[in-house]
């Protein structure tokens, strides 16, 4: 034992506990125990609305199981997925995952020939897919060499009768004579890889960040908390971010392990259908990127719709626009959440919930600390350190690089392409930000979209977030351009809502008396659409390449 007197070590007791692997298996397993009448409701892509209990999920993901290894996969194996949030997906993931196989989730909004480039890199042995990407995978199928059973969701109807994907099955098909009954899941190392999704890839090639059980399992309890996602068996879920989004940002794990309803909205992202299902369903809680918010709210004031169910909404993906959240909060009595995270984190790194030290601060400021991206979970620790390496203090205001670690942050990534942490055992998120007295973190900008001007920092998130707080911005992006002068200086990319019109200098005097006037950008440009990439964040190195050859007004 520790003698605390002297500091020296000794052999220390283990506890009498039972050992008790945290493998997803036992995810699955709760909801049927414990919840098993509870429902999975699923817009499926045919368009019907499909019903099916924790108890049904559980017995389908056990035929998933047995018609794998019927099909010749393998513990270890790589089995991916190109499909939308639905009880199918959901199934295929425990299916796959209970054996001891790792479940690749495969993002449809890359290019083709990335897909393909991160299909091969994985080493994917089998490609479930739904029928709305069917020419996306004939297109790509002979550049995956490894890949040997594609199934298709549905019946043998979907199945074209001419295709250039080899040992094409349906999902009934694939799981025609299986029952399930004889299959044992778990039983190996709770660190055994479980799911893989890979970076954006904004630069360079997409890395893989490779989850564990054990990992998958923190996260969930994580997310769980009051003060993080809060679910509970009480609450009905609408996961909008896709599951091919770092697990819908561990909500396809935290339904079942809480008991809470789950409705999965399929392909559908647009208003109306949105909408449909959180007032049919009655949802409480949901969560998605800013840029389907938008879309709800642009539905919701167009129809003249409420929302007498929903009591609040998770914003992550991307820094959420103060119009956006008054709009939610004062209109629709709905709280908004700003959360962070990213693929490297599980992803859940904060959420945004205001100190209860602040509930008698003025409604303007309480809006400022809203705006945070929040405070970490407990599982989740994070230090904000200067040039030097060296902690900065935690007063608001000093900024610096990110960094975080914890049991559901990635240590490396897969097949060794690079080491993710420093010298403490801390990953670089990127980002830059600051942590103030009550532990909430405010991200300023990403490390590689911050604006040196004259010395000095710019936040292009800041610029952004009150661009967009003008009633007629629908989106807008701010990157340096080079200055003679002062090395850089801001441009604004500005994306108006749909029959609005504005000016160059209206924009640019809205800036006046809420930032410093050297932060005021010096040109603006009107574009009808702003490039977003794959997870629905604004595209900054397309904007940078396609302004790279752009003159200032006084350059």
């Amino acid at each position: 034992m520790q003698d605390q007197a002297n500091g020296t070590s000794q052999s220390l007791p283990f506890g009498l506990m039972q050992d008790w692997p945290l493998t997803v298996d036992k995810v699955i397993d709760h909801a049927l125990a414990a919840h098993n009448q509870q429902e999975v409701v699923t817009r499926s892509v045919a368009g019907p609305i499909v019903r099916k209990t924790y108890g049904q999920i559980h017995n389908d993901a056990r035929r998933v199981s047995e018609a794998l290894l019927a099909h010749g996969m393998k513990p270890g194996d790589m089995i991916a997925t190109m499909a939308w949030n639905s009880d199918l997906h959901m199934e295929t993931w425990f299916g796959t995952m209970g054996l001891g196989m790792v479940l690749h989730t495969l993002n449809p909004r890359l290019f083709p020939q990335q897909i393909a480039w991160i299909a091969n890199h994985a080493e994917d042995k089998a490609l479930f897919f739904d029928t709305t990407f069917l020419p996306l995978i004939e297109a790509i199928a002979p550049h995956l060499p490894m890949v040997k059973l594609f199934v298709i969701y549905g019946d043998d109807s979907v199945v074209p009768e001419k295709t250039a994907i080899p040992n094409l099955k349906s999902y009934e098909s694939f799981l025609s004579g299986s029952t399930g009954s004889n299959i044992q899941w778990g039983g190996f190392d709770e660190r055994t890889a479980c799911g893989l999704c890979y970076t954006s890839g904004t630069t360079g090639n997409p890395k893989g960040v490779l989850y564990s059980h054990r990992s998958n399992v923190l996260h969930t309890l994580m997310s769980m908390q009051s003060g993080a996602l809060g679910i509970s068996s009480q609450e009905i879920v609408l996961p909008i971010v896709p599951m091919f989004h770092a697990n819908a940002w561990g909500l396809t794990f935290s339904g079942p392990a809480s008991g809470a309803k789950l409705v999965m909205p399929g392909c559908r992202m647009d208003g109306e259908a949105i909408y449909e299902l959180l007032d049919s369903e009655k949802v409480t809680i949901s969560a998605a990127v800013p840029t389907v918010w938008q879309m709800l709210h642009e539905y919701l004031v167009k129809e003249n719709k409420k929302l007498p169910h929903l009591n609040s909404v998770v914003i992550g993906g991307a820094a959420t626009p103060e119009g956006l959240m008054r709009a939610f909060e004062e209109d629709f009595d709905v709280q908004v959440f700003p959360a962070w995270g990213m693929t490297e984190t599980s992803p859940l790194g904060t959420v945004s919930r205001l100190p209860q030290q602040l509930e008698n601060i003025s409604d303007d400021e309480k809006m400022f600390h809203k705006m945070k991206q929040g405070r970490a979970p407990f599982g989740m620790e994070m230090d904000v350190v200067g040039p030097d390496g060296k902690s900065l203090p935690r007063d608001g205001v000093s900024a610096g690089h990110l960094k975080v670690r914890g049991p559901a942050v990635a240590s490396a990534y897969l097949k060794g392409e690079g080491s993710a942490l420093d010298e403490r055992g801390f990953f670089d998120t990127g980002d830059v930000a600051n942590i103030d007295e009550y532990g909430q973190m405010h991200i300023t900008d990403r490390s590689k979209d911050v604006i040196k001007s004259g010395g000095e920092w710019i936040s292009s998130i800041a610029l952004e977030n009150i661009c967009m707080s003008h009633p007629k911005v629908a989106i807008a992006g701010a990157i340096g351009i080079h200055h003679p002068k002062w090395d850089e200086r801001p441009l604004m990319v500005v994306q108006l809502k749909k029959g609005e019109s504005l000016s160059k200098e209206e924009v640019i005097s809205f800036y006046a008396g809420k930032i410093a006037k050297w932060w005021t950008p010096d040109d603006v440009v009107f574009v009808d659409e702003i490039p977003l990439g794959s997870t629905g964040k604004i595209n900054k190195l397309a904007l940078r390449e396609t302004f790279k050859d752009y003159k200032l007004p006084d350059c």
